[in-house]
């Protein structure tokens, strides 16, 4: 690597908005994000399915899903 010309690494300290807070390394000291692994729905658990004009059924009649 040449010197000089990449940035400082760092110890950043990451705030979601749910309030779950955790450490990474980046080029900068702080983060504030909206969404992380704790409040995310396909993580917790509660994602839905948004099913517009009945595909998800369609799809799985046509193919003997259930």
């Amino acid at each position: 690597m040449r010197k000089g010309i990449h940035p400082e690494y760092m110890e950043c300290k990451v705030s979601c908005a749910c309030g779950n807070k955790f450490e990474v390394r980046s080029n900068k000291p702080e983060m504030s994000i909206d969404i992380c692994n704790e409040c995310h729905p396909f993580f917790t658990g509660s994602e839905k399915i948004l099913d517009a004009a009945g595909r998800v059924d369609k799809f799985k009649k046509k193919y003997n899903l259930g």
